[in-house]
């Protein structure tokens, strides 16, 4: 089944899904995730090109993007040598994120539908990316959430694989 023009994501918390829903403008989609600039492979600098950002895509009501906060708050290998604390990788991240989410008016954690999109932003790919995995040729049958690796499929219900 092909991918349809708007798709849905399901609220779960407390998984990957659980920082979306709706406020006063529209819809959003925020998480905190690794990713690496595209082609760049795992390789001896892994941990440097390892980077955790803070991501807060807006939508309208109909499920357009309207704009991304994207923050680095670090690489991979910086929190491995600071692991604990507010100064921390990931404490700097998660701050960030809860300071985007608190800015939002009238916010309300739940299910989304959106459209694809996409967006580069330090050499990494953002977005809702319609893509084909059937083995037949057709049409794309697949939506993957990047760079957080969350794809969705038929039936088309919000929930995702990874």
């Amino acid at each position: 089944m092909p991918v349809p023009e708007i798709v849905p994501i399901a609220h779960e918390p407390p998984y990957r899904t659980a920082t979306i829903g709706r406020y006063a403008q529209g819809q959003f989609l925020a998480t905190v995730t690794y990713a690496f600039p595209q082609g760049i492979g795992r390789g001896e600098e892994c941990e440097e090109q390892k980077r955790l950002y803070t991501v807060l895509h807006r939508f309208d009501p109909e499920g357009r993007h309207v704009d991304s906060d994207i923050w680095c708050a670090g690489s991979y290998a910086e929190q491995q040598r600071r692991p604990y604390g507010s100064d921390s990788v990931v404490a700097r991240a998660q701050a960030r994120l809860a300071d985007l989410l608190d800015a939002l008016p009238g916010l309300a954690y739940g299910d989304i539908a959106i459209r694809p999109f996409q967006l580069t932003f330090e050499g990494v790919l953002f977005g809702l990316v319609t893509e084909r995995h059937a083995e037949d040729e057709g049409e794309d049958d697949w939506a993957e959430l990047y760079p957080d690796r969350l794809g969705f499929s038929d039936p088309w219900d919000g929930l995702y694989d990874t």
